[in-house]
């Protein structure tokens, strides 16, 4: 018999796939639409690795799956090839970052089509082609032009080793995400996104989607919003020895998530960067607050809200009267209250909060307890958090926690010193960045007319093709040195302008780019409106856990802006989303080249093939698990394959057409097919291919059996393993590709036993086990029962209130007490 060979067959095959376009989408409408979408690759110099196997072949998987089901199947991929890595790599090797990318893409794409990924390679697109950064430039004059683009000199995260601004969403830990390096803080010129207008609307949202809750909670950590007070507290003038502050009422107004406890306030903390520090500290304080303010812009917003890091802060020298007792509160500067949070000044309560416990402790301050678990006992383990009664708040003494908020808050309104507010800890996107390799921002300086959209019609905005790409680290990009780009005319005036040099981040084309794919080759704008309204939103959506806040949140909101901006209709990009686990060396450890555990997947597909690749991949654990590659495994999964070629050609040279007919085998095979079918939508991709095994085991022992039985086999297995199965489809005598081919079906009268075993119960105790015909109604079930010598005994002794059926698996007469 010949022996499996996937070196020659998957070849084969896969070019059979490309030249018959049997992987295209139809813009129609004549079948329902399935819109499959893995997070799109950044082509690295590496190439894949065994993680994006697991991912790729997934959405592969179903898109296939999908379409055997009769679906219309867009499963489009591309490349986001913009960004950091790409260039550093480039100056690393001496390399053009457009030289390296073209290089990078031609690899991967080589890779996943050696995978058999079934995507649609007529949609590809590249977020570093000036066609497809057209339109990233176009999506961001719509936010210029709506106010959600503005420019401001800001303290930014600043990376000393990429050079380059960093959102807050790049700082992990207080480091850059890209490279590890600890970040600093830097005030630059940039330009920032108005993400925090759509807060609420970013928060709603979540509530419709099919999402992993985990991811769905990250998004509204991060968001972050808080319900509270905006209390106002009075300078006193007793402490005030500023000129301007002596003549001026002046007043802190802070932020607090608990009003109820304002009796407990016993000093006010503001932000290093608070406008107010400088005007309010007295001269004996003045080189302390000086000091401390400037050591303050060392750290990172991360170090500074860290509550394992030691609180340390300054006195002013001035005090604020409290805005019920008139007590005078000290003024203190501390680094773990943020400008950007809220106002930028809170009231610290030691007795219920961690950061002014440890504050209040460290400098002595007073610690006032105003909530106690329980009335009449007013200790409890400080600080506490949790909910009671009220103590040491005058007239709110004895009231619950939530009446006392309500009596505090009304009497703090009646004198005029507190409003309700929200707040949030998300804020807006900083989006410049100081390098060469992105989408240039298409705005002009002009000295007469300012700030001036690049029109619509000089779009795109091309970078230069230049050989000096390095970055500067002066907080200016390399293209400020070009003055043949950077000098133009001003659109509304004959005067010379200069270009905006800062560039987009890498989080610019990812945030739009599943719109593109509905019209990846529209000259006259992002895409059709119909083709958008008929392709969207993505139905499944795949990828890393490490983007459930950066690209899930950017690209919810520029969806929500272009919503608005009438370009779309569309409120939420992704309604299914699943996250894939990493895949772990065999050491147990995160892959890495360092520790040299990295499992090249090219390795794998030289020696195996890419079925048994994409089988291990998919059966080494659940799909959201974690997991360890194990070599031994993969021959395990290899072999499998090799004894399914031999089974089913054996079986076909006998086999021959005929009826379906109700044997063990025909009940096994159509039981496989409903549990590979169920698991394959649930994304339960390891017990289908269990199923799938344990199917063979049985068939492999038949002697012979009919062509319909190999058929459906092959059928349910071909997602997973496409080639192998192609191969074997051709040799079953088919003309057409199996993706061609409607997935199989089951009967659920054939899955059902025709006799059932139901135990029988009397007052919840077993009495009998009776053996039944599945299909007789409950009232023959009851007779039969009853008629049951044990069971009767027991009847016997009271009468039957009622009876519980559960079908199929109980029955309990239940007697009258």
């Amino acid at each position: 018999m010949e022996s499996y060979n996937p070196q020659v067959l998957e070849p084969k095959w896969q070019q059979y796939w490309l030249d018959n376009r049997l992987f295209a989408a139809a813009d129609d409408t004549h079948k329902k639409k399935m819109y499959v979408l893995d997070m799109f690759p950044y082509p690295s110099g590496d190439g894949l690795h065994v993680g994006h196997a697991k991912i790729y072949t997934a959405s592969d998987i179903v898109a296939r799956y999908l379409r055997m089901k009769g679906f219309n199947v867009l499963h489009p991929t591309g490349w986001d090839a913009f960004g950091l890595p790409t260039e550093n790599s480039a100056i690393k090797l001496g390399i053009h970052p457009a030289e390296l990318t073209k290089r990078n893409v031609a690899r991967f794409r080589q890779q996943m089509q050696r995978l058999g990924l079934s995507y649609d390679w007529e949609r590809e697109i590249n977020t570093t082609d000036p066609q497809y950064y057209k339109w990233t430039q176009w999506i961001f004059l719509r936010l210029y032009k709506m106010g959600l683009a503005y420019e401001a000199t800001v303290p930014i995260n600043w990376c000393p080793s990429c050079l380059t601004g960093l959102a807050n969403e790049e700082v992990v830990d207080g480091k850059c995400e890209r490279c590890g390096t600890a970040v600093e803080q830097r005030p630059l010129r940039q330009w920032m996104l108005r993400i925090t207008r759509y807060a609420d609307q970013l928060l709603q949202g979540l509530g419709g989607l099919d999402w992993p809750q985990f991811i769905i909670e990250l998004q509204q950590n991060w968001i972050g919003r808080s319900e509270g007070a905006e209390i106002i507290f009075t300078l006193d003038q007793s402490s005030a020895v500023n000129p301007q502050a002596m003549a001026e009422k002046l007043t802190i107004k802070v932020f607090t998530t608990r009003p109820e406890t304002i009796y407990g306030a016993t000093y006010v903390v503001v932000a290093p960067e608070h406008p107010l520090v400088g005007v309010i500290t007295t001269p004996q304080q003045r080189e302390a607050v000086t000091t401390y303010v400037a050591q303050t812009k060392q750290r990172t917003e991360v170090e500074r809200t860290d509550v394992t890091k030691e609180k340390t802060g300054v006195f002013t020298g001035a005090y604020v009267l409290h805005p019920l007792t008139h007590e005078p509160l000290p003024v203190w500067v501390a680094d773990y209250v943020l400008l950007a949070y809220g106002t930028g000044a809170i009231m610290a309560v030691p007795a219920h909060d961690e950061r002014d416990f440890a504050f209040a402790t460290k400098y002595n301050l007073p610690i006032v307890q105003v909530i106690s678990p329980v009335l009449g006992k007013d200790q409890a383990e400080l600080p506490y958090s949790g909910d009671g009664v009220l103590i040491n708040s005058d007239q709110s003494d004895g009231q619950e926690v939530a009446a006392g908020r309500q009596m505090i808050m009304g009497l703090l309104q009646q004198r005029a010193v507190a409003q309700k507010a929200v707040i949030y800890k998300l804020r807006d996107w900083v989006f410049s960045r100081q390098r060469y390799w992105g989408e240039p921002i298409p705005l002009i300086h002009c000295k007469k007319c300012g700030v001036v959209p690049v029109p619509e019609k000089d779009l795109p905005v091309e970078l230069p093709p230049i050989d000096t790409y390095q970055p500067t680290g002066t907080g200016e990009s390399p293209l400020a040195a070009i003055e043949s780009w950077v000098q133009v005319k001003c659109p509304t005036c004959p005067n010379i302008a200069r270009r905006e040099t800062n560039t987009m981040p890498q989080w610019a084309g990812s945030s739009w780019y599943f719109l593109r794919y509905t019209d990846p080759h529209n000259k006259q704008a992002l895409a059709a409106p119909e083709k958008m309204q008929w392709w969207l939103p993505v139905d499944v959506y795949m990828g890393g856990a490490e983007h459930a806040v950066l690209h899930l949140l950017y690209a919810r909101f520029w969806i929500k802006a272009l919503r608005d901006a009438g370009v779309i209709s569309l409120t939420e990009p992704f309604s299914r989303l699943r996250s894939v686990g990493l895949v772990m060396g065999e050491d147990g450890q995160k892959m890495s080249k360092s520790r040299g555990n990295v499992v090249n997947p090219d390795e794998v597909v030289a020696q195996y093939g890419a079925d048994t690749l994409r089988l291990y991949a998919m059966f080494m654990g659940p799909f959201s698990a974690s997991g360890a590659w194990n070599t031994g495994s993969i021959a395990g999964v290899h072999r499998f394959l090799k004894r399914v070629w031999q089974t089913v050609l054996r079986l076909a040279e006998n086999s021959e057409p005929g009826p379906e007919t109700t044997t063990d085998l025909e009940v096994l095979l159509q039981q496989t097919i409903k549990r590979v079918s169920e698991n394959t939508e649930n994304f339960k991709f390891n017990t289908a291919i269990a199923a799938l095994m344990e199917f063979h085991n049985f068939l492999e022992k038949q002697p012979h059996v009919s062509r319909s039985v190999l058929e459906r086999f092959i059928l349910v297995l071909s997602p997973y393993a496409p080639y192998i199965s192609e191969e074997l489809w051709q040799r079953l005598g088919q003309k057409q590709s199996v993706l061609k081919t409607a997935w199989p079906g089951w009967k659920e009268q054939v899955l059902q036993p025709a006799v059932i075993k139901l135990p029988v119960q009397v007052n919840g105790k077993l009495r009998a086990t009776i053996e039944v015909a599945a299909a007789v109604s409950e009232e023959h079930i009851v007779q039969a029962a009853q008629q049951q010598l044990n069971v009767a005994r027991y009847l016997s002794q009271g009468t039957v209130a009622r009876v519980v059926y559960v079908p199929g698996r109980l029955l309990n007469f239940v007697l009258k007490e």
